[in-house]
C-alpha cells in the first residue's frame, strides 16, 4: 500500500474452506455457551499482476490427518474434532478451479499451527514466508511441547530450505496511519501490495496479511481471533485457553487492537481465518 499520488497494486482475492473443525464456544469467546460450533479451516487465494498465485496458509488435507494418525498426535485430532471430506483439501478445490501446484508462486504462512500448514506439502515448487520466529519456535521445541501448542514439525518435514523467506528479511512496510501501533511490518515484494503485520498473542510468529483488492482493502488476521463478532465486541478466548496456546497479555492487546481499528476504518475487511461469517461460496476462482 502506497501513500501519496503512487497507484496501488490491487490484489484479486477468494476464500477456500479446506475442512473444518468442531469445538465448544466457550473455547473461543469469554462467556460462551457450551454448545459446539463448527470453524472452517479459511484460505485466501490471492493473484498479484506480477507475481501471480499466492497462497494464504492451506488449511487441512490428507497429510494433516496422515501426521495426526497415531498417538500422541491422534490426541489432536480428539481434542480438536476435523471434518475433512473427499475432494475438500485445497489442492482439490483449486484443481477444480484450473490452478495445479506447480501454479501456486508463494504460500504465506501466518503461523505453524497444524490447520494452516496441513496442505503445505501440496504445495512443494512454491516459496514459503514465514517468520522465523515461528519456524525457530517450533524446531526448539520438543514433541509432546509442540503438540500441546497444536504444532506438528511432520509437515514441514520436507520443506527445502531453499525455499524459505523469512518475513524479519524483508524490508520494512509502510501501513496505512490506522495501523501504526501493529508494530513493525514487513513489504514481501517491495511494492506495498501485500504487507504482512504482526498480530502476537496467539503462537510465535503469528503475522496477518494487509492488502487492497477491488472494493478495497483486506486484513486477513488469521488466529488473532476467531470470530468477527469477537473483533466487534472485544471479547477475547478465556484466559485458560490463551494463556495455554500463547501469550494472554499480547492476545489481549491485539485483539483491542483490532477492535479499535474496526471502529477507525471501516472500509477494512477484517477477515478471521476460522469465522463463520466469511465461509465461502462455491464460485470460479478471479
Amino acid at each position: 500500500m502506497h501513500d501519496g499520488g503512487v497507484p496501488m497494486t490491487l490484489l484479486d482475492w477468494r476464500l477456500y474452506e479446506a475442512g473444518h473443525c468442531r469445538h465448544p464456544e466457550l473455547a473461543t469467546r469469554r462467556g460462551g455457551s457450551l454448545r459446539t460450533c463448527t470453524f472452517p479451516a479459511l484460505v485466501s487465494l490471492l493473484r498479484h499482476p506480477r507475481h501471480g498465485w499466492i497462497l494464504f496458509d492451506t488449511g487441512y488435507s490428507a497429510h494433516f490427518l496422515r501426521a495426526t494418525r497415531a498417538f500422541p498426535e491422534r490426541l489432536y485430532r480428539m481434542v480438536t474434532p476435523v471434518h475433512l471430506q473427499e475432494g475438500e483439501s485445497l489442492v482439490a478445490q483449486l484443481a477444480r478451479d484450473g490452478i495445479g501446484p506447480r501454479d501456486i508462486a508463494w504460500v504465506v504462512v501466518s503461523h505453524l499451527h497444524g490447520d494452516h500448514i496441513g496442505g503445505l506439502a501440496d504445495f512443494p515448487h512454491a516459496r514459503i514466508a514465514c517468520a522465523r520466529e515461528a519456524w525457530d519456535d517450533l524446531h526448539a521445541r520438543p514433541r509432546l511441547d509442540a503438540l500441546r501448542l497444536g504444532l506438528l514439525p511432520g509437515l514441514v518435514a520436507g520443506v527445502a530450505p531453499r525455499s524459505l523467506q523469512w518475513f524479519e528479511d524483508l524490508p520494512a512496510g509502510s501501513p496505512p496511519a490506522p495501523l501504526q501501533g501493529f508494530g513493525r511490518s514487513f513489504d514481501l515484494f517491495g511494492d506495498g501490495s501485500l504487507l504482512l503485520v504482526p498480530l502476537p498473542g496467539h503462537a510465535a510468529g503469528h503475522y496477518g496479511a494487509l492488502f487492497e483488492a477491488a472494493g478495497g482493502p483486506v486484513f486477513l488476521v488469521a488466529d488473532a481471533s476467531w470470530s468477527s463478532q469477537a473483533i466487534r465486541d472485544n471479547v477475547p478466548p478465556p484466559a485458560v485457553v490463551t494463556g495455554w496456546l500463547g501469550d494472554t497479555a499480547a492476545w489481549r492487546d491485539t485483539l483491542a487492537r483490532l477492535h479499535a481499528l474496526h471502529h477507525a476504518w471501516p472500509a477494512l475487511r477484517l477477515v478471521p481465518s476460522h469465522c463463520h461469517e466469511w465461509r465461502p461460496q462455491r464460485e470460479a476462482a478471479p
